[in-house]
């Protein structure tokens, strides 16, 4: 079922888009080689819940963590842990928050030092493409519409995109219908309303499209060992012009301080 909200509601899920961003840029800060990720997860949660919210992931179908963390060859679903980050390392961190009884849930990938030019291709490509769905996200236009150019914006470049997960709904369930897929044909799919919420989130990667489930039940791999990006926003359908409910400005912001990063526009 599908949920349309209120403007209010659509209120409250700035509010909780926002902390999303704001403990992402906390994590920016910090990153660095050496730093392990079971470090980062415990930062994120005693900022989420010292800003009076508790995060989304935590128990979450079972998930042990607070917040993932996908490291290279992770797609999507990592756990932190004690391995330490090394120069050229990519990490997503995916975030999620409960405030207000709404869900804030994005995702970011970060480049760790120095990378190849094939892999800041790889990160710069699936950030552009985050913004390429966005912009089809308006009133009038068809769920297809986002695949579709989420797909071709990356496929251009050579890369491919993950089929097996896919972005969603957002509201008072972190995971609500529709399904948002990077992939698609134009004008096809669901007609877009006002004031529907979705999680638009890319996942892709730089070799097959391919992925496998490590044995955790968890960590999603690609099937070829090469690197995978993953950018999240939430954003709220409107007339004209999507609304984006989190903000990317104070992440990049910790980013372009953090001389352990690189920052990719």
């Amino acid at each position: 079922m599908i949920f349309y909200k209120t403007d209010e509601q659509v209120e409250l899920m700035r509010i909780s888009a926002l902390l999303v961003s704001e403990t992402l840029s906390e994590i920016a800060k910090i990153l660095r080689p050496g730093l392990t990720t079971i470090a980062i997860d415990k930062l994120a949660n005693e900022f989420i819940l010292d800003n009076g919210a508790v995060p989304s992931f935590y128990n979450y179908q079972g998930f042990p963590h607070h917040i993932i963390t996908s490291l290279n060859d992770v797609v999507v679903h990592g756990f932190p842990g004690k391995e330490e980050l090394k120069d050229g390392d990519i990490l997503t961190v995916d975030v999620g928050v409960i405030k207000n009884e709404y869900h804030g849930d994005h995702a970011y990938t970060f480049v760790i030092g120095d990378a190849s030019d094939e892999i800041l291709n790889l990160v710069k490509t699936t950030k552009e493409s985050l913004f390429v769905g966005i912009n089809e996200a308006v009133v009038g236009k068809r769920l297809g519409d986002i695949g579709f150019a989420i797909q071709n914006h990356n496929e251009k470049q050579g890369f491919s995109v993950v089929r097996d997960f896919v972005g969603h709904g957002l509201g008072k369930s972190m995971h609500e219908d529709p399904q948002v897929p990077n992939y698609g044909k134009r004008g096809s799919g669901l007609l877009l309303k006002e004031n529907l919420v979705l999680a638009i989130e890319p996942m892709i990667n730089l070799g097959k499209k391919d992925v496998f489930i490590e044995k955790d039940g968890w960590t999603v791999r690609t099937v070829d060992g090469k690197a995978s990006v993953h950018f999240e926003h939430d954003v709220c359908v409107k007339k004209g012009k999507a609304l984006i409910l989190s903000d990317y400005t104070p992440i990049e912001a910790a980013e372009k301080n953090n001389e352990n990063l690189k920052y990719i526009g």
